[in-house]
Formats: structure tokens, C-alpha cells, sequence
């Protein structure tokens, strides 16, 4: 037998000895206890304390300082200003300037509420012992007496200093998130509700770019139209297009099943927005013997014998109509302009 295997009772006297002074040694897992707590410079020199408070309250300060330098750059820069900033290089003025002076906001916040806790708030460390889930009367009463020394330790209601430009910091913050919405796009205010359309304009063809004439469009024929006045060449011509677009269509009188349809054409000539109402694709396909007009991107389709209400498809309604005449030269002009927004809903439209 080994003497790892020798039990206890049998050791040599020497092995014995030293096997007790081992079981009499201290236990390495005992508690230390707390070390003597050492006052700060804060807590016995109501000066000291004063610089730190006004420490704390300059980087509050200085957090709202930021945020409002930060809502100003968005404001300043344009987007495509670009600058040079050593040792970055070339680099964009707003980008540059949104990300530093958020930066300077948030870590300001983060660093006053840091030297406030580790220079005025209370320092003493101390132990409690684990209790059970279940809090006991006395227990509740001790944890609102401990916030209570808490808050009164942490002088939050005395240095008003603090507790004031902490609010001012913390209120000023959340507006960068605000001004970042702005980045969602323009507003739209009331450019969706109109369009190039008003009373007067005359009707051109998109393929020949000339006036259209009732006997220009013929039954079973579809032919696209935008008023006049828009140029190609326009820098805005796509936006302009994109609302005023017309689908004209000639149908026999006797075959309008819509009441007001039936009024606002001229002669069996329909003129319908040509943008279809789920997510603004442009409509092209159309079938003489039903006049349903199809979209091409969802199969919306619409019946434009019937006011173009939705007979198929994810299109919420039907597709707005332009009331149209003829003027003293015998073109085709509008009557005024949609009476209600083309495309897509929006959620301003009320």
C-alpha cells in the first residue's frame, strides 16, 4: 500500500502533526470583511465639493451645448459639402459634424453622471445578508429607508445645480433622435393632393407631343397624355409626370355604367389617372372588349368602364378621373384638376 493510501490513523507522528496544523489553519473562504472606509476630499471640504457639483453641471451643460450644435449642423451643412479635416482627410461636413457633436453630447452625459457618483454620492460599501424571495414587512421597511438615505446621500434634492442641468441634458438629447426624422424625406405638405393639372390645359399626346383632338383617339385605342406646357428636358419632369400621367380611352356612351363618369368625358372619352393606386406603377395594359385596364406590377385591375373602380388586385380605390372638354380650337383641355389625389395613399390625405 502506497502512502497516499495509508489512513489516517496509522500516519507516522511527524505526518500527524502536520496534517492538524493544516485543519487548524484559518478558513481561506472566510469573510475579509470591509476594509476602514477612507472619506474623499468631498465629504470632509464642502469646497471641494462645490468645484465637483459645478464639474458635473459644466458637462451637463456642455451635453446641451452639443445637442443644439448638432440640430444647427443639420441645418448649416448641406449634404453633399465635403472638407478637409486632418488627419481624417476629405471627409463630409455634415456627417462629420452630426457625429461629433452627438458624440460630445452622449459622453458628457455618461461622464458628469460618473464624476458626480464616484466624487458626491456616497461612497460606503456595505454587506447585507441574502434573504428570501418573499420580503418580509421589516425588509420593505429597510429597503424605503435605504432609498430614502440613498436619495438624501446622493444630495439630489440639495445640489439643485446638478439635479437642474441633468434634466436640461437629458430633455435635450432625445431632439437629435427628432431631427434625424427629418432624413425620412420632405415633407409632402399639399404636393400630393395637386398636380399640373387645371382648368385650361390641353391635352398632349406623349408619342407625338401634339395637341389631342377628339377624332385622334379612337374606340379601342389607348393613348397616354400629359398637360401642356411640361417639357421633357424639365429637371422636375419625372416628379410632374409621375402625378399628371393620363390614360385616354374612348368607350360608347351606352357602355358607361358610372353616372359620373358619364359627365365628366367628352363624347365617350375618358381621361383617368394613369398611376395605380396600390404602389404607384404606372398602368399600360388595356382590354378593348372588357375596358379593364391591368397593372403590370400586381395585377391591380381596374374597370374603366365603371367610374375605374378596383375589380381585382391589392389597389386600395379606384383610379381618380380628369373631367375634360374641348376648347374653341377643338382640342381635347381638362376641366380643372383631380378632385382627389392620384397614386397611392398617403397617410396625410385625412
Amino acid at each position: 500500500m502506497s502512502s497516499q493510501e495509508i489512513p489516517e490513523e496509522n500516519l507516522p507522528a511527524e505526518q500527524d502533526a502536520a496534517h492538524g496544523a493544516v485543519e487548524g489553519a484559518g478558513d481561506p473562504f472566510a469573510d475579509p470583511g470591509l476594509p476602514a472606509h477612507k472619506p474623499r476630499i468631498q465629504d470632509i471640504d464642502e469646497r471641494a465639493a462645490n468645484r465637483s457639483e459645478r464639474a458635473v453641471a459644466f458637462m451637463f451643460t456642455l451635453s446641451m451645448l452639443a445637442t443644439v450644435g448638432f440640430i444647427a449642423s443639420y441645418v448649416i451643412f448641406p449634404v453633399d459639402k465635403i472638407v478637409y479635416i486632418f488627419p481624417f482627410g476629405h471627409v463630409s461636413a455634415l456627417n462629420f459634424s452630426l457625429g461629433l457633436t452627438l458624440g460630445v453630447a452622449l459622453f458628457a452625459i455618461g461622464a458628469g453622471a460618473v464624476h458626480w457618483a464616484r466624487t458626491l454620492m456616497s461612497d460606503v460599501e456595505v454587506a447585507d445578508e441574502r434573504h428570501a424571495i418573499a420580503a418580509e414587512p421589516e425588509v420593505k421597511a429597510k429597503v424605503l429607508a435605504d432609498f430614502a438615505a440613498g436619495a438624501e446621500e446622493s444630495a439630489f434634492g440639495r445640489r439643485k445645480l446638478i439635479r437642474n442641468t441633468m434634466f436640461g441634458a437629458l430633455a435635450l438629447v432625445p431632439l437629435a433622435g427628432v431631427v434625424l426624422l427629418r432624413d425620412l424625406g420632405p415633407l409632402p405638405e399639399k404636393k400630393l393632393r395637386s398636380t399640373l393639372w387645371a382648368k385650361g390645359k390641353q391635352l398632349v399626346n406623349m408619342n407625338t407631343m401634339e395637341p389631342l383632338r377628339p377624332e385622334d383617339v379612337v374606340v379601342g385605342s389607348l393613348t397616354f397624355a400629359m398637360p401642356e406646357g411640361l417639357e421633357e428636358d424639365a429637371h422636375d419632369f419625372q416628379k410632374q409626370i409621375a402625378k399628371a400621367a393620363l390614360m385616354i380611352v374612348r368607350i360608347e356612351p351606352d357602355n358607361i355604367k358610372d353616372k359620373r363618369e358619364r359627365e365628366w368625358a367628352h363624347e365617350g372619352i375618358v381621361a383617368f389617372s394613369k398611376i395605380c393606386t396600390h404602389v404607384g406603377c404606372p398602368i399600360s395594359l388595356y382590354e378593348q372588349q372588357t375596358h379593364h385596364v391591368l397593372c403590370p406590377c400586381h395585377q391591380s385591375t381596374f374597370d374603366l368602364s365603371d367610374g375605374a373602380r378596383v375589380i381585382f388586385g391589392p389597389a386600395g380605390h379606384a383610379l381618380p378621373q380628369l373631367r375634360i372638354g374641348v376648347n374653341s380650337e377643338g382640342n381635347l383641355e381638362a376641366l380643372g384638376d383631380f378632385e382627389e389625389p392620384v397614386g397611392p395613399a398617403f397617410w396625410e390625405r385625412g
